[in-house]
């Protein structure tokens, strides 16, 4: 039995590289609240956030960069290769990393929690969550996920490997070992197998509801949300339960139709088995040359929203993420001759009614430098507003979208306060 009352938290962990992050992101996409640790401590470190000065009087003014910053690749250098220095670093940022957990996990609205942390098992964590699954890749793997995708040389590459804990430590503590060496699909189905074997056991748990009188007449029962099925061996993609964020009906008039026509609008969470479908609608937006198996592998760091009518021909995809409590959408695609504004309206409130779910902070769009001005409009009526990345304040807002703003060059950035931060300055 975990910490928290009315939640079933999963613990998940494994060593650098294994793809733990890829694991919690399918979990969200079945509708789990994931929390990822090492981003929090992260943000704890920020200037003003509770860790900034101990870890200053700790490790000395030498680690702050030219803007007061902590420069984490030079505390990092430190503390991997000094355990001592490492322990006292933890020491300072895990209690400030738990107190946030403990605040997420009680606030969050869905059921099912999701923990993200490398050092889970060497914490407390560990004995306050309800299940442990342990994210496994061989360790070529994880050298060469470290050289190609985080630009390490291999010797920084193995030292890091060799300063964690060893691997065989986390999965003789697993409750679920997902093997993780590049087959998303193989993973994807590993994911919702073990998730869909806790949905089995939290209904199973469930009490039975309370009968009526014989006499009385039956009251009409609530909408319940279907169970997701379980992934069947034999299939190409398994099967998930593709649930609507929104449905609204807009009359819509595109520029071909002559009268106006009812079109109903539905936004929905795009899944892995929708991955066909928005590869060809991307392709047919810009050219591109984009697969299925494209869209399979940026279902490990994203969510797709998909707008359809009511033959479900697709309007609109738009590709976003929420990580480190702060939503980021950086694709956005329209079909032609459609009108775009209320497409686009409904595709924002699905976003921000998604991004609070996940307790999100902020939202940032980024647009096309060409983007049409009334388009522009459409958010500016929603609460945005159009800044640039100076006059972003908050460190951990800033660096989130310049890393968006450095692979989109000239991209129009929408900002809007969704929700409180977690870790206020002190």
């Amino acid at each position: 039995m975990g910490r928290w009352a009315n939640k079933y938290v999963i613990g998940l962990t494994g060593n650098i590289a294994t793809g733990k992050s890829v694991v919690r992101q399918m979990l969200q996409h079945l509708e789990a609240y994931t929390i990822d640790a090492d981003s929090l401590s992260h943000r704890a470190m920020a200037p003003g956030a509770p860790a900034y000065k101990p870890i200053i009087d700790t490790f000395g003014q030498f680690i702050l960069d030219a803007d007061k910053n902590i420069n984490r690749a030079m505390l990092g250098q430190i503390v991997f290769s000094n355990p001592e220095a490492l322990a006292r670093l933890e020491a300072i940022v895990h209690p400030v990393v738990n107190g946030a957990v403990t605040a997420l996990v009680s606030r969050a609205p869905q059921k099912i929690v999701v923990v993200e942390a490398i050092k889970l098992l060497e914490g407390d964590l560990a004995q306050a969550v309800d299940e442990i699954w342990v994210v496994d890749a061989n360790p070529e793997t994880q050298l060469k996920r470290l050289v190609e995708r985080r630009k390490m040389s291999e010797a920084e590459a193995r030292q890091r490997i060799a300063a964690q804990n060893a691997q065989s430590d986390k999965l003789s503590s697993a409750t679920v070992v997902i093997k993780n060496d590049g087959n998303i699909e193989e993973t994807w189905k590993q994911v919702q197998a073990a998730f869909n074997n806790i949905q089995k056991k939290l209904n199973s748990a469930a009490p039975a509801p309370a009968q009526a009188p014989a006499t009385a007449p039956a009251p009409s029962a609530p909408p319940q949300r279907p169970a997701q099925p379980e992934a069947a061996p034999s299939a190409p993609a398994p099967a998930a339960v593709q649930q609507p964020v929104l449905k609204q009906t807009q009359r819509l008039t595109p520029p071909d139709m002559a009268p106006a026509v009812s079109i109903n609008v539905t936004v929905k969470r795009g899944m892995p088995t929708n991955a066909e479908a928005i590869a060809s609608f991307i392709n047919s937006a810009t050219n591109r040359n984009i697969n299925r198996m494209d869209i399979m592998m940026a279902f490990g760091q994203k969510s797709y929203l998909l707008a359809q009518d009511q033959t479900e021909r697709v309007l609109a995809v738009m590709g976003w993420q929420v990580e480190n409590l702060i939503t980021r959408v950086d694709e956005f695609y329209l079909a032609a001759k459609i009108p775009a504004k209320p497409v686009v309206e409904n595709l924002i409130v699905a976003v921000e009614a998604a991004s609070k779910d996940l307790q999100s902070e902020v939202a940032f769009f980024f647009l096309p430098q060409n983007v049409a001005a009334d388009l522009v409009g459409s958010f500016e009526q929603k609460g945005y507003e159009i800044m640039s990345v100076e006059q972003i304040k908050i460190p951990a807002w800033r660096e989130a979208v310049q890393e968006i703003v450095s692979q989109q060059k000239g991209a129009v950035i929408l900002s809007k306060k969704l929700g409180d931060r977690i870790l206020k300055p002190i």
